[in-house]
């Protein structure tokens, strides 16, 4: 079913609330059952949101996923919760009231901006698409600050607006686009509209080089648990900053310009920087506050002989550093009577699945082997956290 009109009849809606929580496994004898009663195409598009309803869970929360409808695509695609409530923030400290929210997709946005009390466009071309954000914006009751357009963003007059979001479609038939100029709309377009307006946001891949960021720009790097999840690139804020945002928090590290770090030998501590940090080319910073250095020109772990809290980076305690060798690995984990063993890899071909299975781990005490280069030279660090 493309129309979520049924959906949100009363029929529809109760059925949605009676296939809450379906199994997958129970899904074939609950459809037999209601379709006894219900028109055959409701029960399956009723099951099929409840579906995507706990697909969305993770993302928006369990209250807010099981009242908002998704479209596949929608549940991909949208930004988390936690990511939206932070940007919408600092809109807000920005002095932003209004937003132009364009390729607002099912709404996840549009949704945080409401609720920061910011007045929101939200626009979509897609018919779908734009049905699920407005009834979205209705089923959380934020109608009155949302207002869904199904149009060409490129199309639509932001002038009334203090301020532009833009989120691009990042994927295509085969996938996702690294190239940004194939976004749609193309980032160009985006820079241009960002560039026309008091205040701008455009959501990027992670992955944009560095190179493409426009000079007008603020860039950031978000992360949030540990994953990262986007960058931003901001106008109207502070044009050339580069930062790097963890959440939850937010605990915010800004770019200082330091040249890169020297590079030592493995001291006593090893510390995995935060995704958001390496992404932004941060690594320097982080490894001035801790007072280390690199344990190889092109690999972002730094090394330090003390241990300093950081929100910016795991610490390790390195207990042992062999050259690659998984018959010494295997002997050293097995004296130490190692069962669990979690692997970490960077600068490094092997796979830890495979290395997992060559070592055979097995007793009751557990270990973080690094796989990685050290000056160079192909290398194990094995430690466990600090």
């Amino acid at each position: 079913m493309n129309d979520l009109a049924p959906l949100l009849t009363p029929e529809g809606r109760a059925l949605l609330d009676e296939v809450r929580g379906t199994a997958p496994a129970d899904e074939l004898a609950v459809a037999t059952r209601l379709r006894r009663d219900h028109p055959a195409e409701l029960v399956s598009a009723a099951l099929g949101q409840a579906r995507l309803r706990q697909r969305a869970e993770p993302k928006f929360g369990a209250e807010d996923a099981r009242r908002m409808f998704f479209t596949p695509n929608g549940v991909e695609q949208s930004t988390r919760a936690s990511v939206a409530t932070y940007r919408a923030e600092r809109f807000r400290e920005l002095g932003v009231t209004s937003v132009a929210d364009l390729c607002c997709g099912i709404g996840g946005d549009a949704i945080a901006l409401a609720r920061a009390g910011i007045r929101v466009l939200a626009v979509d071309r897609d018919p779908l698409t734009a049905a699920a954000a407005r009834a979205n914006a209705d089923a959380l009751g934020l109608a009155g600050l949302i207002e869904v357009r199904e149009a060409d963003v490129t199309e639509v007059d932001t002038a009334g607006y203090d301020a532009v979001f833009v989120d691009p479609a990042r994927r295509g038939g085969r996938g996702r686009i690294f190239d940004p100029e194939a976004y749609s709309p193309p980032l160009s377009w985006a820079v241009q509209a960002a560039l026309g307006a008091p205040h701008a946001a455009l959501k990027i891949a992670p992955g944009v080089p560095h190179e493409a960021v426009p000079a007008e720009a603020e860039a950031e790097w978000i992360s949030d648990g540990g994953d990262v999840k986007e960058a931003v690139l901001w106008f109207g804020t502070a044009p050339g900053a580069v930062r790097a945002t963890l959440l939850p928090g937010p605990r915010t590290l800004l770019g200082s310009g330091l040249p890169d770090p020297e590079v030592r030998p493995v001291g006593r501590y090893l510390y995995e920087p935060d995704g958001a940090v390496i992404r932004s080319h941060l690594v320097a910073e982080v490894a001035e506050e801790l007072d280390g250095g690199l344990i190889d020109p092109t690999i972002a772990y730094v090394t330090a002989d003390t241990l300093r809290p950081t929100p910016y980076a795991s610490a390790y305690e390195i207990t042992d550093q062999l050259h690659f060798n998984v018959k010494k690995l295997k002997a050293l984990l097995r004296q130490r009577e190692v069962g669990v063993l979690t692997v970490k890899k960077r600068g490094s071909a092997v796979e830890p699945e495979e290395l997992r299975r060559k070592v055979k781990p097995h007793g009751p005490n557990s270990a973080t082997v690094f796989l990685t280069r050290v000056a160079g030279a192909p290398t194990m660090l094995l430690g466990h956290p600090a």
